[in-house]
């Protein structure tokens, strides 16, 4: 499989998450911060936050979940795919994140709104596959994945359950959807009702 751009994120993603744990002052200028991208127009912040972590586990669980699933898409669909998705769900998982806590004092980063997109692209680029997710001990089919991350990341948008980004998860699956439809529709007509219950559970 060809693994060049998903190795070239990897390693950008590590080098300047690895900076931000060194350099309070760096970390703090583009950590996502709704209030300071409201009042600021730190629009910036949306994108750059996605290439900071909160520690080395942070860093090292969405790099691996983003090589296990990219290549699949640099392979088939090409480069140009594979970065238009990362970016675009990076994007749209800022941008729900923004608009969801435009009121509140909400601070976050990571690229899990990137690799969420990354991997619903994959559910429906590559049907009929299945994902292994710790510490369950066997596969869930991708299908069944895909229903219960909208629900649970619904679930947790209403509850704000826990410290976990619900909303960017959700905004950059439903960015890396969308982006999947536009580039890639042959793939959505070959699933059209997992498509269509996808979209209902949204």
């Amino acid at each position: 499989m060809n693994y060049t751009v998903t190795i070239l994120i990897i390693l950008v993603t590590t080098v300047i998450s690895w900076y931000g744990f060194k350099n309070p002052d760096f970390f703090e200028r583009y950590i996502f911060d709704a209030q300071r991208i409201w009042r600021n127009s730190e629009y910036l912040r949306i994108v750059s936050s996605g290439f900071l972590h909160a520690g080395w586990m942070h860093l090292i669980f969405n790099m691996l979940s983003l090589y296990f699933f990219a290549p699949y898409i640099e392979t088939i669909s090409g480069p140009f795919m594979l970065v238009c998705l990362y970016f675009a769900s990076l994007a749209g998982g800022g941008i729900l994140s923004l608009w969801m806590n435009r009121n509140l004092e909400y601070r976050a980063l990571g690229a899990s709104g990137a690799v969420s997109g990354i991997v619903f692209a994959c559910i429906f680029l590559f049907p009929g596959g299945s994902i292994y997710i710790f510490p369950i001990p066997f596969p869930i089919p991708s299908w069944l994945y895909a229903i219960l991350f909208v629900a649970i990341s619904l679930y947790g948008m209403q509850s704000r359950a826990g410290r976990i980004g619900h909303d960017a998860h959700l905004g950059g699956a439903l960015s890396g959807l969308i982006i999947t439809v536009i580039i890639a529709p042959q793939a959505i007509l070959s699933n059209i009702f997992l498509f269509i219950v996808i979209c209902s559970v949204f």
